[in-house]
């Protein structure tokens, strides 16, 4: 039998943590020798599909689904690790934090540690496109990072060199269109904060050459993933958080054409309206394109499930937004993740898809 990839590179990952551990004279050791024996044992029950959800309100619906049994539970660098099964599938569950450090560290870890077939990564979210209603959930295609910013300097504009990677195509927020308490008419009114506009993320995917970079704006999700969830769309959400507490609405699950992040936690209509009408996104987070762009980095499928708990920035029909319905939300979203894995385990072994399209990202 062949040695695969995934064998030979989780075999470097072990020997070089093994070989840091081994140095008594650290003891604040990488792995601890028990948790070392875990990981490798662990490894040969593998592959996993690996859960990366942000936070404990958005990890405790799944936790307690009669859908989900776990085993194993293995703790490392602030993350808890938990093994389990849903629909026969074997997973691990990691729990980030909040933010695009947070999710992207905790990724990563799970990719270096683990044996990983492929990324779900799921929660609630911010929604910016006024066709969706509140526990809703989307399916993006695409994800961006759109806090990666070129701040022009006062007295530049479009027509001005711009520096690092900063894409005219992409687009720019001009700041001057949003000032208030201007008394007169003038469109032009001058504002020192003048421009911003949007980055490419830097990527080094682990299959080229070291340290040369590539430029991505927008990452595609997994297309075989993303097919799979368009058998999702007539799941039956709930609408309700108890006898009393009812949205004026049936939730529904449907996929989009693009979600955005990043770490900001968006409340604030000028904004959300602005980046609906350049990018065309529906859910705002501030994590979920952290765990795509560490995804398209290491070549592992992935696809992000949101369900929408506020309309960002308020003007929804159904009151307290985030407050009140984050919990139904969360418990929507783990609804959808669990009917993507039995889907998921349920879909042939043959895919018409090449593994080469998930890659195909647009700057």
């Amino acid at each position: 039998m062949g040695i695969t990839s995934s064998a030979v590179a989780w075999t470097l990952v072990y020997a070089i943590i093994l070989a840091l551990t081994a140095q008594e004279h650290h003891s604040n050791a990488a792995l601890s020798p028990e948790s070392l024996k875990l990981i490798e044992a662990a490894n040969i029950d593998g592959p996993y599909l690996g859960l990366v959800i942000p936070n404990t309100y958005e990890l405790n619906p799944l936790l307690q689904s009669p859908n989900f049994t776990t085993h194993l539970t293995i703790d490392f660098s602030g993350r808890r690790f938990r093994f389990g099964t849903i629909a026969g599938k074997k997973v691990i569950l990691v729990m980030t934090g909040l933010g695009m450090i947070n999710a992207g560290i905790s990724t990563q870890l799970l990719l270096s540690l683990f044996s990983i077939e492929g990324v779900v990564h799921y929660g609630t979210a911010g929604n910016a496109n006024p066709t969706f209603n509140l526990a809703d959930v989307v399916i993006p295609q695409y994800w961006s990072h759109t806090a990666l910013w070129t701040w022009q300097r006062y007295g530049h504009g479009p027509e001005d060199d711009l520096p690092l990677n900063s894409k005219r195509d992409i687009g720019y927020l001009k700041l001057a269109s949003y000032t208030v308490n201007v008394t007169d008419d003038n469109s032009s009114y001058d504002n020192l904060l003048n421009n911003i506009w949007y980055q490419s993320e830097e990527v080094f995917p682990i299959d080229g050459t070291p340290e040369q970079r590539e430029f991505t704006f927008w990452v595609p999700v997994d297309p075989f993933y993303y097919e799979i969830s368009k058998n999702l769309e007539e799941l039956k959400l709930e609408g309700c958080l108890n006898s009393t507490s009812c949205l004026s609405h049936t939730p529904k699950v449907a996929r989009v054409q693009r979600g955005t992040s990043a770490s900001i936690y968006l409340d604030n209509a000028a904004y959300r309206d602005f980046i609906y009408d350049k990018f065309n996104v529906t859910p705002v987070d501030m994590e979920s394109a952290s765990v795509a762009l560490i995804c398209l980095q290491q070549r592992v499928p992935f696809i992000a499930i949101r369900a929408l708990s506020d309309l960002a920035g308020g003007g929804s029909a159904d009151s307290n937004e985030a407050d009140t319905f984050t919990t139904l939300a969360s418990h929507n979203s783990a609804t959808v993740v669990v009917e993507f894995i039995k889907q998921l385990s349920a879909a042939s072994l043959g895919s018409t898809f090449l593994v080469d399209d998930v890659y195909q990202c647009s700057i």
